[in-house]
């Protein structure tokens, strides 16, 4: 794909949680055992199990491998921007894009189920239903983990733009993946079956890190600018225990028991599994908990009858600098 000084001049980096989705659902109903992801995949997939038919709309939508319609990943609407506003943007999606999306799955997978056949006949009022679904699994799969997720994300955009600043962009595409080379004002691909073509994209190009793709993966539609997302920097140490030290000034702030919570949620959990893990009662865990939460330490996350609890990115700033 051509670049014009106007193009590089209008490239900016995004954290999306859209992006995150196609990639992270094909890797929950995979056979194989991830060498990084396998601590997630067997936290989330007993949740999915119980979720069933809820999330049917992406089984169909996300096929084991190949296209996934491109409805699924408008531009991200600033650098950061949360679920919702991605999934206002699917829920408006054009009713031409949608169709000629699910055409082009046709294509791909020879049919379409009773789902998308009901999107493709009447897509203004199926798209809030693929969105229902959309937010369930991000809310079952994705959100207790995004506080940890998010810090592997920020962490690469803040290396990359560093190795723009200080080497200029030819650089920055030159590392970025081993597929990806910058040669002659022209960003290649490797092993793409089409060609990258100005002519099918807007103006710009948008750089997605992401955590759950293993490889490079493309958006190219009008009016948007190109989207590339690639694998982000850290990931294999992002499911790693984090040992907690000495917590004893924290207690001292927080008390003992709002502290023990907050390193025993390295992993999501909730009230009944966390009363069970201390010993501390199921009412003086769910004090605690909404203590906590009001406070911005903890965030609640429901997963079918009962709610899942995480730390935020403030607690693991706060027991980093309790334990130095």
């Amino acid at each position: 794909m051509a670049f014009s000084t106007s193009d590089l001049a209008q490239m900016r980096f995004a954290v999306s949680p859209m992006w995150e989705i196609t990639p992270s659902f094909r890797l929950l109903n995979s056979a194989a055992r991830h060498p990084v992801h396998h601590i997630w995949v067997e936290q989330v997939r007993p949740r999915l199990a119980t979720a069933g038919a809820a999330l049917g709309w992406l089984a169909e939508l996300i096929p084991p491998s190949g296209y996934v319609p491109d409805f699924l990943n408008p531009a991200p609407a600033g650098p950061a921007p949360a679920l919702a506003t991605e999934l206002a943007a699917i829920r408006a999606a054009p009713v031409d894009r949608v169709r000629r999306d699910l055409d082009h799955l046709t294509r791909h997978q020879g049919g379409l189920g009773p789902r998308l056949q009901a999107l493709y006949a009447d897509p203004g009022a199926r798209l809030a239903k693929v969105a229902e679904a959309i937010e369930n699994y991000w809310k079952l799969a994705v959100a207790p983990y995004w506080a940890r997720i998010r810090a592997v994300l920020n962490a690469d955009v803040y290396y990359r733009a560093r190795q723009v600043a200080e080497h200029g962009a030819s650089h920055l595409f030159n590392d970025l993946h081993a597929a990806v080379v910058w040669d002659d004002n022209a960003l290649r691909l490797a092993r793409r079956k089409q060609p990258l073509s100005r002519k099918t994209a807007g103006a710009g190009l948008v750089l997605i890190p992401s955590v759950f793709s293993g490889r490079l993966r493309t958006r190219v539609a009008l009016p948007d600018p190109p989207q590339l997302a690639y694998p982000a920097r850290g990931v294999g140490s992002l499911w790693e225990s984090r040992p907690v030290g000495r917590t004893d000034a924290l207690a001292g702030v927080l008390g003992r028991s709002r502290t023990l919570l907050l390193t025993e949620l390295e992993t999501p959990a909730s009230t009944t599994e966390l009363a069970r893990r201390t010993g501390l009662s199921a009412a003086a865990v769910s004090q605690c908990l909404t203590a906590l939460r009001d406070a911005g330490l903890v965030s609640a996350h429901r997963a079918g009858r009962s709610v899942l609890y995480a730390r935020t990115a403030a607690a693991e700033t706060l027991l980093e600098a309790a334990s130095g």
